[in-house]
């Protein structure tokens, strides 16, 4: 479900379920926090590049399971996801995304959660939790972009363009292939892993409680599942695949 691969102390992440648009299942949530932890963990590693193989950087939530699944599965699965986020946030080394299509739902929390955002031209961000009463990522997506931009987002359920998501701080660039990609990850230095570490401790708050109590109470309300059902065939219905 992914790949890793480490060159002169880079480590790259590749999300490998380009037949299901990267969606995180909760095997690929697990892997994922194992190696930014090991990444973590490794005074070798100066920087961390999540990618992702196909068209679609990560589409979000994977419901492939959904009509299996009841509100305690999805509680924890949910939960699982925030201790994601949590971890890239707080991970020590520089952090990099790069994505390409659609970064949507808990896709685009993890591209928030990174120190630099690469997006391509055609990607497109889309914050769809609300829709079935979930608090998930609100807080660190208004460190990029404001709480208001952020608030709106989420509320609204925007689809954000690349343009929009770069003039609000979403991406902090955006290129127009895996080569530019590329060439702009080369052109930035990376500060020694022991400096890096040491700003990141003296620069970011740490709120992983507050953020997993808010997930857990929002997630715990009665009717997860149908919550979740009820989006679902609302967005198939607006889409016209009903």
């Amino acid at each position: 479900m992914i790949a890793i691969d480490t060159i002169d102390g880079r480590r790259s992440i590749m999300l490998d379920r380009a037949d299901r648009g990267n969606a995180l299942s909760a095997e690929m949530v697990d892997a994922l926090i194992a190696a930014i932890d090991q990444a973590s963990a490794d005074p070798t590693i100066h920087t961390l590049v999540l990618r992702a193989a196909g068209r679609n950087f990560c589409t979000g939530f994977d419901l492939s399971d959904l009509d299996m699944s009841t509100d305690g599965d999805l509680l924890l699965r949910f939960v699982r996801v925030e201790q994601l986020l949590a971890t890239l946030w707080h991970a020590p080394m520089r952090t990099v995304a790069i994505a390409q299509g659609r970064a949507w739902g808990a896709g685009a929390d993890l591209f928030a959660c990174c120190d630099e955002r690469i997006g391509f031209e055609d990607s497109s961000f889309r914050f769809p939790g609300a829709g079935f009463g979930l608090v998930l990522g609100s807080r660190r997506l208004a460190e990029r972009v404001g709480t208001d931009c952020a608030r709106r987002w989420v509320i609204e359920g925007r689809h954000v363009e690349a343009s929009e998501a770069l003039k609000a701080g979403m991406a902090s660039a955006l290129v127009a292939d895996e080569s530019a990609a590329a060439e702009s990850l080369a052109r930035r230095a990376a500060i020694a892993p022991d400096t890096a570490r040491a700003i990141r401790q003296a620069t970011r708050a740490d709120l992983r409680d507050a953020d997993l109590a808010a997930l857990v109470r929002s997630a715990s309300t009665p009717g997860l599942k149908d919550r979740i059902v009820a989006y679902r065939n609302a967005m198939r219905s607006a889409s016209g695949k009903a």
